[in-house]
């Protein structure tokens, strides 16, 4: 059996579901033994600390005296020894091998069927979904807040696309979810025109943290027939303790995209891919296998599938480091609550119907009270104080704290009040103002035709009418505007340019800083 295929087959040990307590708060699984052990990780050790004497690639000889003393200088003697090939005994082949093992107890511990280990990003398991459901049909409903990586994925399989719009705050920019409700309507309108779809997506959670109702979305898209892919790249860490949301695999999603490197702490670019226990499983395990090992590098990193393998036992076993994560994250709201000069944004996530959950270790600061944008407040705690923030907005900042971290919160409150007083004596920043979201153009033509079909580039004025060959998404709030296919309207470009030219806005995707241009579909 081709290692790149020898993933977890049977979901080890069934009663690590997550229950209610008494008072029905959730209760985190209860998991068996075998998750003390990382296999996979554990045969990597086995193999380094044997001293092999390689002739194989890679071509330092995981030796760092004789071959690897540029890496070592840089990482230390540890991480060449560990940077192993693939097809090797006694860690990656064979039906049982450790690291079938390791996915085994993946899938165990996020509720799943089976679980794919990847070494490109969620971008991978997106595109690696995208190209599976191909197989149950080639129509797709999609949250129009998907990653780019999922619109890849529709051109790589020539999926017909159609689209539900998720719940935005305007203010903010931030782009939210989706109601059971709204998602039944949109699966409606598709059947009653005569376009059934076969597969939805879904995101949840949010960049800003704002959780849907998995369970209902799944229960929605399977009245209707389709098998629904949560982009839960942010929720990686969902599961593993009371006060965080379930594990989308544990609510009815058939696919789950987990970036796990985000906030559940393996390596950068490692993550995974998790096959749900529904009707659908039997029919998508192969070709999610098969769609697997089109994605696949044939040379994926040890280190890193070794980092998922500990990642997920430290998770297993790190009640109280959960814990304390979670204590510092709300110790940081109240903190920030105390101050009038920020509000934390999902203190008021409730008013939203598409919200049923908060990510407890993210949190939204709105920071317009300071005078000055979010990018701002960012840009100054970078320089003045090596305090980095994950992202910013016009009006907002977000901090994350990974579930297996310890936090200063004294430390980084002291930063951010000397950004503050900073701020306060600097003249008041203009506010930014962007036009109204644009409802999307019509589909014309298929997706991957526009994307590979030929086409020029012209003058955005002269683009109005025509079909876009290109997806555009600007940001704030960072819904795609344009996808291949689609017929670009007067709105759309008034939409990008106001946000390219603005100060703390730009277009991903564009042909020019300012959405000058555009490629359209040669007529």
């Amino acid at each position: 059996m081709d290692p790149q295929d020898q993933t977890a087959r049977h979901a080890g040990v069934r009663d690590s579901q997550a229950t209610e307590g008494q008072s029905g708060r959730r209760v985190a699984p209860n998991f068996g033994p075998e998750h003390e052990r990382a296999p996979y990780a554990e045969a990597l050790q086995r193999f380094a600390d044997s001293e092999p004497r390689s002739f194989m690639v890679p071509g330092h000889g995981n030796d760092p005296a004789h071959g690897g003393v540029h890496l070592a200088e840089l990482f230390g003697d540890r991480v060449p020894e560990l940077d192993v090939p693939l097809m090797l005994p006694g860690i990656d082949l064979g039906d049982d091998s450790p690291l079938v093992q390791a996915q085994r107890l993946a899938a165990d511990a996020w509720g799943a069927k089976r679980t794919w280990f990847l070494t490109n990003g969620a971008s991978q398991a997106n595109r690696t979904a995208a190209i599976a459901v191909r197989g149950l049909g080639e129509r797709i409903m999609i949250q129009r807040s998907m990653h780019s990586s999922l619109t890849d994925g529709v051109l790589l399989a020539g999926l017909l696309p159609a689209f539900v719009s998720p719940n935005i705050d305007e203010h903010h920019g931030i782009a939210h979810g989706l109601t059971p409700e709204k998602l039944d309507e949109a699966l409606t309108r598709e059947a009653e025109a005569g376009r059934p779809v076969s597969s939805v997506l879904v995101v949840s959670p949010s960049y800003f943290g704002s959780t849907a109702d998995v369970a209902g979305l799944a229960e929605v898209a399977h009245a209707h027939d389709a098998a629904i892919i949560v982009d839960g790249a942010w929720g990686a860490h969902f599961g593993f303790h009371p006060d965080l949301p379930e594990s989308p695999a544990r609510l009815g999603a058939d696919l789950v995209v987990s970036s796990t490197h985000k906030l559940a702490g393996s390596l950068t670019q490692s993550a995974m891919l998790h096959l749900g226990d529904t009707r659908f499983a039997e029919q998508l395990e192969p070709l999610v296998a098969r769609a697997y090992s089109m994605t696949a590098s044939t040379s994926m990193s040890g280190i890193l599938m070794g980092s998922l393998d500990v990642a997920r036992r430290a998770l297993v076993q790190g009640g109280e480091q959960i814990q304390g994560a979670v204590d510092a994250a709300e110790q940081l709201r109240e903190r920030l609550r105390e101050d009038p000069r920020f509000t934390v944004i999902s203190d008021r996530f409730p008013e939203y119907r598409d919200i049923v959950a908060t990510d407890a270790l993210r949190i939204p600061v709105d920071v317009t009270a300071l005078g000055q944008s979010g990018h701002w407040v960012r840009s100054r705690m970078m320089e003045a104080h090596d305090t980095y923030l994950e992202m910013s907005t016009a009006t907002s900042v977000v901090l994350v704290v990974g579930a297996l971290r310890t936090v200063d919160v004294d430390r980084f409150m002291r930063d951010l009040g000397a950004v503050a007083d900073e701020a306060a004596t600097l003249p008041a920043a203009d506010a930014i103002a962007f036009p109204p979201l644009p409802e999307a153009g019509e589909l014309r033509m298929r997706p991957r035709e526009a994307f590979f079909g030929e086409s020029d580039v012209v003058a955005a004025g002269a683009a109005v009418g025509r079909i876009s060959a290109d997806t555009l998404a600007a940001y704030p709030p960072g819904i795609p505007n344009l996808l291949p296919g689609e017929a670009i309207t007067a709105e759309t470009v008034a939409f990008l340019q106001a946000v390219a030219t603005s100060p703390t806005g730009y277009v991903r995707g564009a042909l020019d800083a300012e959405v000058a241009t555009l490629r359209v579909v040669r007529e």
